[in-house]
């Protein structure tokens, strides 16, 4: 039992002795009250007053024993330090991560579609570039030909109007060495007669050669002297056609 156990009871001792007292002080009070309303001889009732005990005393209480110190607690035993037993290594099982793998699989399928996409995307650039580029080429090669066209038929139309040109100035050279000739009498027929005639930039003969007779030889020697007096026989005004003047072949009949 503690110190604080044994307080309790003693005040619950002192709190039933004083209750007792005071019940018994008031039983007295009411007795003494009940005996004098019946009006006793004033001798009895001195004689009963004067017999009466002294009343009682309230006790006292006395005061508390002093509280003894509480005892010191028990000092705690030393900690004896246990060393760790060493548990056997256990290996951790490796178990497959369903959800990682699951993740890994779709990054996986995931990368593979965007190079999917990305590598047919430059397909797609590829051929339509490689498109682009053969219609580019097709152009060039068609403006090419359309220009090459028009080239040859500039070409051929400056061609055609040299060559136009270069009849008519044969035709003019013609013409003229025929207004000198001087046919000879009773000609009959017609002789047919051909000349090879080398010619300067001016227009002057430098040589005459009969390249095939007409068997009549006055009509043949009429027209190498007519040749000889047309010069300078007449050339077109563009140098560049001289070289095809250079060495004419002229042929003559008298009925043309």
């Amino acid at each position: 039992m503690t110190y604080n156990d044994v307080s309790r009871n003693e005040k619950r001792i002192s709190g039933a002795l004083a209750l007792a007292t005071h019940l018994l002080f008031l039983a007295l009070l009411v007795f003494g009250v009940s005996w004098q309303q019946q009006k006793p001889d004033s001798a009895v009732i001195v004689d009963l007053w004067n017999d009466l005990p002294p009343l009682p005393q309230p006790k006292v209480e006395e005061p508390l024993p002093e509280a003894k110190p509480a005892p010191e607690p028990p000092k705690p035993a030393p900690k004896v330090e246990l060393k760790p037993v060493p548990k056997p290594e256990v290996k951790p099982v490796v178990k497959p991560d369903i959800a990682l793998k699951e993740k890994e699989k779709f990054e996986k399928e995931r990368k593979l579609k965007e190079r999917q996409i990305l590598e047919a995307k430059k397909r797609d650039e590829e051929k339509k570039k490689q498109a682009a580029l053969k219609e580019q080429q097709a152009r060039e090669a068609k403006a090419k030909q359309e220009q090459e066209e028009a080239i040859k038929q500039q070409l051929a139309q400056q061609q055609a109007a040299q060559l136009r040109l270069i009849n008519e100035y044969k035709q003019r050279i013609r013409d003229k060495i025929r207004r000198f000739i001087v046919e000879p009498p009773n000609l009959q027929g017609n002789p047919e007669v051909e000349f090879d005639v080398v010619l300067l930039p001016g227009g002057e003969v430098l040589g005459v050669k009969l390249r095939k007779g007409s068997a009549l030889a006055a009509y043949d020697n009429a027209v190498e002297r007519a040749i000889l007096k047309a010069q300078p026989l007449p050339l077109p005004p563009d140098p560049a056609l001289f070289k095809d003047f250079r060495e004419l072949n002229l042929k003559f009949r008298p009925k043309e």
